[in-house]
């Protein structure tokens, strides 16, 4: 488990920064990733969603979550992309009862365009504020914000496994301590230093605000994705990378943070 969470976990680690720094059509191929992880995302979401008998409605869900997630891309950056995501919601909330009706029929209406609707917010709308800070912010930003959280999941793991006694939340995630807690806010902070000092995007006091504020989202993050698991009791979202589970165990402490680092950077004016 360790051998293979260090491995896999460096790998990706080079490759998301060889698609940000290196990409020769900036941010073609971080955008193509956005795009690439929507759809094992919501194919294990609707596994979990499965175990409780909700259909999550994938021909509609996948092409929304695509179109929002890269929409900060291929739309014109004025103000189209947040007209476009208002109509793109209301549009595919039309299209999934269309889609309820003629595939299920009147069964699971709520259950089903509930699901399929949140599916495209937890993954399409959170997911699009990755592009957009690379493109309104520049590639550091998003970098920043990765690793502090990263480095959170990190520090929280190590400390959790060495030192942990007193449990940060038992019912979702029993593993979870707070002295696991305390060591990712640690790590999650020095990174945070780390990249405003080299990087020049803020002073280093408010980096360790900006480290600690992200690595609990971080955790917040990590603890919704787990809520999910265990109301499908279920350990991880699936079995597609190595020593981590699945799609969604890797990006969900991601997902619940880069819209609240959109906006601090946004507060800096950057």
């Amino acid at each position: 488990m360790l051998k293979y969470r260090f491995i896999f976990g460096t790998l990706m680690t080079i490759a998301f920064v060889a698609i940000v720094l290196l990409d020769p059509w900036k941010p073609l191929l971080l955008v193509v990733l956005v795009a690439a992880l929507m759809i094992p995302g919501l194919l294990e979401l609707s596994k979990l969603a499965a175990t409780k008998s909700v259909k999550i409605l994938l021909p509609v869900s996948i092409p929304a979550s695509v179109l929002m997630a890269t929409s900060s891309y291929w739309l014109p950056r004025l103000t189209l992309t947040e007209e476009f995501i208002f109509f793109l919601l209301s549009f595919a909330l039309m299209v999934c009862f269309l889609y309820q009706r003629i595939r299920y029929g009147l069964s699971g209406v709520f259950a089903n365009c509930g699901a399929a609707c949140f599916s495209i917010l937890y993954l399409g709308l959170l997911g699009a504020f990755a592009p957009a800070t690379y493109i309104d912010f520049g590639p550091w930003h998003l970098l920043m914000l990765v690793f502090v959280v990263k480095c959170s999941d990190i520090g929280a793991y190590t400390a959790g496994r060495l030192f942990g006694k007193h449990k940060f939340s038992p019912i979702i995630s029993p593993k979870k301590t707070w002295e696991g807690m305390a060591g990712g806010v640690v790590l999650a902070a020095l990174a945070a230093v780390a990249f405003a000092v080299f990087c020049d995007i803020m002073s280093w006091q408010l980096a360790i605000v900006f480290g600690v504020v992200f690595a609990f989202l971080g955790q917040l993050g990590d603890l919704a994705e787990s809520m999910l698991k265990r109301d499908a009791e279920t350990k991880d979202s699936s079995n597609s990378v190595p020593g981590f589970g699945g799609i969604l165990d890797v990006v969900d402490s991601i997902l619940i943070t880069v819209p609240f680092g959109y906006l601090f950077f946004s507060f800096l004016g950057h």
